[in-house]
């Protein structure tokens, strides 16, 4: 079984899969420039995915696998990529979800990014926060934004990770990489723990409770870069999502702390290149200002959008006017962007 779920999951590298998805019932499906295909026609057995789930989860972990129904690890096939699996119970089977994670990391250019990105990575503290829905490149621009640090800057980075994607090699920077369930128990008890490991750069992998948000608004308080990730589609979005976890009595202190520490929310959403042969990323950039601050801190948050429309000067943008570049350019299918247009191109 180890040789058949190693060889579905080096097909899925080779034609350049982003997921791969087993489950019982239908041939395996591998997700190929946002589009879901079939591999093949053999119908995938419920023997088939427990065998292959056994096969390739850590024997210590498997228990902990039945007794709660799913479980994230992360698995390498030697000479080929490493990949961020998901198995769960569905309909009383095994099903699993593989993420196809490059060996390379990418570069900003190479992703596409604006240059802005090069510059809000070389802030000395504050909070930057990459969003958009699963599957939207977080992960990617993240990893290429610390590697970028890594290449140029001499900084002590700590990533906490669930589970670690991109492996990072130590350049000019050193990087600790601490894989939540492993190496620490959540992702607030590891940023907690970061704060004392002398870090000058943080990631933390998600943002998803009170405690993880509290921590990261401290520590880029007290003179660190915090990177961090949220589900939002938009800028905006993001700003009132982070309050809004908070009580309504801590509110306004946080809106004053967002305002002191925000460096920038930058959101994306991937698209299919007019060629098919792979996705590009739309962005929408906001870069913490003056009027930015004074917006989060009197509850005027739905007024950011017309100031990232008027501040290209300041390398922000909305996503409505990155996808209108791209089709302008060329460069991302038209059918597939303009649902997400307010206003249809002529």
């Amino acid at each position: 079984m180890k040789e058949k779920i190693e060889q579905l999951l080096m097909s899925g590298f080779e034609l350049k899969a982003s997921d791969i998805h087993i489950t019982v019932g239908v041939p395996p499906i591998m997700r190929i420039n946002g589009e879901l295909k079939k591999y093949g026609t053999d119908i995938v057995l419920p023997e088939d995915t427990e065998g292959m789930a056994k096969a390739i989860i850590p024997e210590n972990l498997w228990e902990q696998f039945k007794e709660k129904g799913e479980l994230d690890f992360s698995y390498g096939v030697p000479g080929i990529s490493r990949f961020r699996i998901n198995a769960y119970h569905q309909r009383s089977c095994v099903s699993l979800a593989a993420r196809v994670v490059p060996t390379k990391i990418p570069t900003l250019e190479e992703l596409g990014m604006p240059s802005i990105l090069k510059r809000i990575a070389e802030k000395p503290q504050g909070l930057v926060l990459v969003t958009g829905p699963t599957g939207s490149g977080k992960s990617t621009t993240l990893a290429s934004m610390i590697q970028y640090i890594n290449n140029n800057m001499r900084k002590h980075i700590v990533t906490l990770e669930d589970p670690i994607e991109y492996l990072h090699k130590h350049g000019n920077s050193i990087i600790d990489q601490r894989e939540v369930g492993f190496d620490t128990n959540n992702f607030a008890n590891g940023l907690r723990a970061a704060l004392r490991q002398d870090p000058d750069v943080i990631l933390v992998g998600e943002m998803r409770d009170l405690d993880t948000i509290q921590t990261a608004i401290t520590a880029a308080e007290t003179g660190h870069l915090v990177l961090g990730t949220l589900h939002t589609s938009s800028a905006p979005q993001t700003i009132n999502r982070i309050i809004d976890v908070f009580p309504s009595s801590q509110q306004t202190q946080i809106r004053i702390q967002l305002a002191s520490v925000l460096v920038s929310v930058i959101s994306q959403r991937l698209f299919p290149t007019v060629d098919k042969n792979g996705r590009r990323g739309a962005t929408e950039i906001l870069v913490n200002n003056a009027a930015v601050a004074n917006l989060i801190r009197n509850e005027k948050i739905h007024q950011i959008i017309s100031i990232m429309q008027t501040s290209k000067a300041y390398g922000m943008h909305t996503l409505e006017m990155s996808i209108k570049e791209l089709i302008q350019q060329g460069i991302i299918q038209r059918e597939a962007a303009e649902p997400y247009l307010q206003e249809k191109l002529v």
